[in-house]
């Protein structure tokens, strides 16, 4: 008798950081080019220690982890839920990594200009407009189509 397995999602972890000046922390991904510190939760490590150690390992930085501010559910394979939250610059310098070939602050205007993936460059807008509202948006890639937006209100 097969066993047919249900929906397997992978879970990321993301976060729009600030330093003291306001500027944001991107990295830049050999091949997606620049982007916030994001990555997959591993099996038995919650949200907020996944995203401590995605952003220090990606981008060198500890922070101090603020509100959820977006949820986004990739619909099209491979499916994946993406937790963001807001943080707040707390310790170490900006360094590439084995994830990323460069990280640094940028203004606001500098990290909206540079970040030029559709995904991205959304959940990059949609961080940046964060209102005290968590947003939920659900969206298919290849090509990119938002698909549902709602705000969600506590």
């Amino acid at each position: 008798m097969s066993e047919k397995l249900g929906p397997r999602h992978s879970v990321v972890v993301g976060c729009l950081v600030r330093n003291v000046k306001g500027e944001v922390l991107l990295i830049r991904h050999h091949k997606r080019g620049w982007e916030m510190p994001q990555g997959r939760v591993e099996e038995g490590e919650n949200l907020l220690e996944a995203l401590r150690r995605e952003v220090l390992e990606e981008a060198g930085v500890e922070i101090e982890i603020g509100p959820l501010a977006a949820i986004w559910s990739m619909v099209s394979l491979p499916p994946a839920i993406i937790f963001a939250f807001l943080g707040r610059h707390t310790g170490g310098e900006p360094a590439a990594s084995d994830d990323s070939v460069e990280a640094g602050w940028f203004s606001e205007a500098e990290a909206t200009a540079m970040v030029t993936g559709s995904v991205m460059r959304e959940r990059l807008a949609a961080l940046l407009q964060f209102n005290g509202t968590v947003c939920y948006r659900s969206y298919s890639v290849r090509p990119y189509r938002l698909e549902l937006e709602r705000g969600l209100d506590g």
